[in-house]
């Protein structure tokens, strides 16, 4: 940007604070805080941060959150920083404090809502850093429809352990591992001291890099900026561009729902189908879509994963992390093979100003690279996610299948009430192989908060049975999850689903070639057990985690706790 974007404040929310004789108070308190006339009668932008200092996803928003502001000033806006909650899923995996999880990005979404909507911010720059707190900081944005640009805070680089690269999955595989032998104590000491050598998210295509694959894909996020590493500094050149990008975006009035469209979604469940992302974006692309009431859920999801093709060789099914996809073209040069191919709507609007397809005009095809392959020649031709439906899951479920042979599983059920006693027989070894372990009572309502299964999962690779056992749940499992692993399934437990009505040694089986997963039960059967089926009592009587089991919905509509978009008569944009 050349020079400053002179605007007034006619039509913008700010005008209620700064504007005319009566807000002489308001004035006062931004006078206390130092700034100038001239900033006060200018656009006030959110700049809103999950920095803290829970985890390393987070460590670096704050120096982040200073570049995007000097951009937000330079180009004639007046910038007023605060921060949010971030739950770090690495940090809550494998027990109690999971539950926190899902149900944060609620509270990010609303607690940037309220921030926003109690000062009268014109305009909003978002950053963040981890699994929920990026769908979050999207949802938020959606829902105010204020114009924004979503900044990620960059992935970790990955460690090194004994000459070979490592993650934070390799630590959660070495717990089973460990539990059966094949790693001593003080291999796992040295390992879970050099796994994770910096700040940022977690380097795979985990939750946290789908989601930020997601922001450029549907036009929330500059080009490139999602993919370049934390410790990297040219994420400072990217984070004052997008302060600069917001004002043009207040100059012209382009909006999120603008830019969030039907159309957009699509292109963002194929962007993670296409990297074998995380089965968590099929519960925040509903979440997102129902913010702008656009009907787009599980289902819509799993039909756009089933004509995408498998491109990009991420970990957990892959070879290579982010870091290693920004290094030879980054998300563009993904999406570029995806549009060229017909895989992409390249008419969508973007926080550029411009449509992907002219986002995407001087992207060039990097043929000295084998961590993208063109879409016309896949690694696999279907995505690396699936959605299922069957008698076992009537409102669906969803398997990541990236980096898979076998995609059909059969077995008798061996079912546990919490993730807990499940993940206590597999430390233990009490399970057979070729067994369905089943975890129930982990669904939005029944958890609460829909946990991941990370530990539980990660435990039984580790003991080298990971394509021998099949694991579903009403939970979720993380983007590090690898298996044969069904989350998402629904009607989850709590409200009497059939995975609640299951039995040890019931048959079932799950074919990801059809989609399709059943128990060898008829109708009728089912039907009698229902009869028999008693609701569980929770021991969450109060506060937060009490609030959203009353609250949330199904995992098919996103696990959302409000009526969303559909029902709003005014967005916070227009007041």
């Amino acid at each position: 940007m050349q020079k400053r974007t002179t605007l007034i404040k006619d039509g913008l929310p700010s005008r209620h604070v700064t504007e005319g004789p009566a807000r002489a108070p308001h004035r006062s308190y931004l006078y206390a805080m130092g700034l100038t006339k001239e900033q006060i009668h200018q656009p006030l932008v959110g700049v809103g941060s999950c920095w803290n200092e829970a985890a390393p996803c987070n460590i670096s928003l704050m120096r982040q959150a200073q570049a995007v502001k000097k951009g937000v000033s330079a180009a004639g806006g007046t910038p007023r920083e605060f921060c949010t909650i971030s739950v770090t899923d690495g940090i809550a995996m494998g027990h109690e404090g999971m539950k926190s999880s899902l149900a944060s990005r609620e509270v990010i979404a609303d607690s940037v809502e309220l921030t926003m909507r109690g000062h009268c911010y014109d305009a909003l720059v978002g950053l963040a850093g981890c699994d929920k707190s990026l769908p979050g900081m999207m949802m938020a944005m959606v829902r105010l429809n204020v114009p924004s640009v979503f900044i990620y805070g960059g992935s970790i680089l990955p460690g090194s352990f004994r000459g070979q690269p490592v993650t934070v999955q390799d630590l959660f595989e070495a717990v089973g591992k460990h539990s059966v032998g094949e790693m001593s104590d003080s291999d796992l000491d040295e390992l879970e001291q050099v796994a994770c050598p910096s700040a940022g998210a977690c380097g795979a295509q985990f939750t946290a890099n789908t989601m930020a694959t997601v922001s450029e894909a549907i036009g929330l996020a500059l080009p490139y900026s999602a993919g370049a590493p934390a410790p990297y500094e040219i994420r400072d050149k990217f984070c004052f561009t997008a302060g600069e990008a917001v004002m043009e975006l207040v100059a012209a009035q382009i909006r999120p729902r603008d830019i969030v469209t039907r159309k957009a979604l699509e292109n963002a469940a194929v962007v993670v189908a296409a990297s074998g992302g995380s089965t968590n974006a099929g519960l925040h692309l509903p979440a997102i879509a129902h913010e702008c009431g656009i009907d787009f859920d599980l289902h819509d999801v799993a039909e756009v994963f089933k004509r995408t093709p498998y491109i990009a060789d991420l970990k957990p099914g892959g070879k290579y992390v982010a870091k290693d996809m920004f290094e030879v073209g980054g998300i563009p040069l993904l999406m570029k093979t995806l549009l060229d191919a017909g895989f992409l709507h390249g008419d969508c609007m973007t926080v550029t100003g411009r449509t992907m397809a002219e986002n995407m005009e001087r992207v060039k095809w990097n043929p000295d690279q084998d961590v993208v392959y063109p879409a016309t020649n896949p690694i696999t031709p279907t995505g690396g996610v699936v959605g299922l439906r069957g008698n076992l899951a009537p409102e669906g479920a969803i398997v990541k299948v990236a980096g898979m042979t076998e995609l059909r599983f059969s077995g008798p059920a061996r079912c546990f009430d919490g993730e807990e006693a499940c993940f206590e027989a597999v430390t233990k070894r009490q399970y057979k192989e070729g067994e369905v372990l089943v975890i129930r009572y982990e669904g939005p309502k029944g958890g609460p908060g829909m946990r991941e299964m990370l530990a539980t999962t990660a435990a039984l690779y580790g003991q080298g049975m990971g394509a021998k056992m099949a694991l579903i749940t009403d939970g979720r499992f993380s983007g590090a999850t690898r298996g044969f692993c069904i989350g998402h399934v629904g009607p989850e437990a709590a409200v009497g689903g059939p995975i609640a009505l299951l039995k040890d040694g019931d048959m079932i089986t799950i074919d990801a070639n059809d989609g399709t997963m059943t128990v060898d039960l008829s109708d009728q059967e089912l039907a009698a057990r229902r009869t028999e089926w008693q609701a569980r009592d929770t021991s969450f009587k109060s506060g937060a985690l009490w609030k959203y089991a009353q609250l949330v919905g199904p995992a098919e509509k996103g696990a959302v706790t409000h009526p969303g978009g559909k029902m709003e008569v005014r967005a916070y944009a227009d007041v």
